[in-house]
């Protein structure tokens, strides 16, 4: 298991290429879905220094908060609820550029400006979402999406 991250300066993606690779090593040979998610945070917050990054997981329909990194947070969400609870209901990123356009936005903070959600996906069932907020508007694109869901297909292999 990796001790130390060795975090990359310069273009986002140099540092996703750089990080996501950090995190398989960590997360690999470890059997705890918790410890693993827990890491998993860790690593990006120390990376992109978000406002929040944390995992929501299905229990009973409805999504309870997992490890995370940041302020504290909303406990539970209903499904069709905010940008997670949209996200897990429609089974899809959802990149929000701006947090106040977004229609039934849950403001855990109201220091978030933009989010983006993903989906973890096992056995074509959708059982929790990763969740990240910035503080900047704007914060989240396609490119964010593509190295984020490079990370959910390991996540997903560990849940």
């Amino acid at each position: 298991m990796a001790e130390e991250l060795v975090l990359q300066q310069g273009h986002k993606a140099e540092q996703y290429q750089s990080i996501i690779p950090q995190i398989q090593a960590i997360v690999e040979g470890e059997s705890d879905m918790i410890a693993n998610l827990a890491n998993i945070c860790a690593a990006l917050k120390q990376q992109f220094d978000w406002l929040w990054i944390g995992f929501y997981l299905v229990k009973q329909n409805e999504l309870v908060l997992g490890p995370f990194q940041g302020p504290i947070a909303c406990t539970r969400i209903a499904k069709g609820r905010g940008v997670c609870g949209t996200a897990w209901e429609q089974q899809q990123v959802m990149i929000v550029p701006d947090v106040d356009q977004f229609p039934g936005h849950i403001a855990c903070s109201s220091a978030s400006r933009s989010e983006i959600v993903l989906p973890i996906m096992k056995n074509g069932e959708c059982i929790g979402v990763l969740d990240i907020d910035s503080e900047e508007l704007n914060q989240f694109d396609e490119m964010d999406a593509e190295y984020l869901q490079q990370l959910m297909l390991m996540i997903e292999k560990i849940v």
